[in-house]
């Protein structure tokens, strides 16, 4: 049997891809090489997890934690985000990794607005059965890693950016996300945020600029397209279009070779 390095299904042998998600199944060395990516990293953890644990017996705290770790893969999963790992009881998800997409950012912060969200709703089952409530710290971050395979067995990804991601939920308030800047540039016109004081975060040798994340707005993209910018270094390629206009429609009543009327 051959595991699936994206979605963990297991394909019997000779299988090129994966027969549950469709992805190339790795048969090789060749496959598990590390690869540099610019991913976004979504780090969140509880605040006062220790006091919870002194509140419940281990058998209720594993329950407990249990619900907790499903609807947070439920999220990143439904954003299209890869659940990283689970560190105690932070939850690490990578946005870019297997799959790419060119809003891995924007689906990143998006998936942090509806963690919150996720949790308050299993907050009110959590307080009928269990008499507890879990508050969520979470730090976004953007940056270039080293990417390893998961069929390899080796860690998913590598680098500052993870580093400054946990840093930031660190520095969060419960309830709290904060982005890091190249997060908040390519998310910027798709969110609502405010800046913060410079952070000094552990292991940084200069100030980290974050934003507090105060809402996504829904259909917009995260960078708004510019259309009115006009085109640099590109003479050649836009003269080989009006070259094509040209010799594609006939010339309009002035004569302009560039004016076209409707026939008749």
């Amino acid at each position: 049997m051959v595991t699936c390095p994206a979605c963990g299904h297991a394909s019997p042998d000779g299988f090129r891809f994966c027969g549950n998600c469709g992805s190339p199944l790795a048969h090789d060395a060749a496959a598990d090489r590390q690869v540099r990516k610019t991913i976004t990293v979504v780090f969140c953890d509880l605040a006062g997890s220790t006091a919870l644990g002194e509140r419940l017996d281990p058998e209720s705290l594993q329950r407990v934690m249990t619900q907790y770790f499903r609807r947070m893969r439920e999220v990143l999963e439904r954003h299209q985000g890869t659940v990283e790992k689970f560190i105690g009881d932070a939850v690490v998800g990578v946005f870019g990794v297997p799959l790419l997409h060119e809003d891995d950012a924007l689906r990143a912060v998006r998936a942090a607005v509806e963690l919150r969200a996720a949790l308050a709703e299993l907050n009110k089952e959590l307080e009928r059965d269990w008499g507890v409530t879990l508050q969520l710290r979470t730090g976004v971050n953007t940056g270039e890693v080293v990417s390893g395979s998961a069929a390899a067995d080796s860690a998913l990804v590598l680098g500052d950016a993870v580093n400054v991601a946990a840093r930031l939920e660190q520095a969060a308030a419960p309830a709290e996300v904060l982005i890091g800047q190249t997060t908040w540039q390519l998310v910027r016109d798709a969110v609502t945020a405010e800046p913060v004081a410079p952070l000094a975060l552990k292991g940084k040798a200069a100030q980290v600029a974050a934003w507090r994340l105060l809402g996504v707005t829904p259909d917009i993209p995260g960078h708004a397209r510019r259309r009115d910018v006009p085109l640099v270094g590109r003479e050649p390629q836009r003269r080989l279009l009006l070259d094509a206009f040209d010799g594609w429609w006939p010339s309009g009543p002035a004569g302009s070779s560039r004016c076209w009327a409707p026939p008749g």
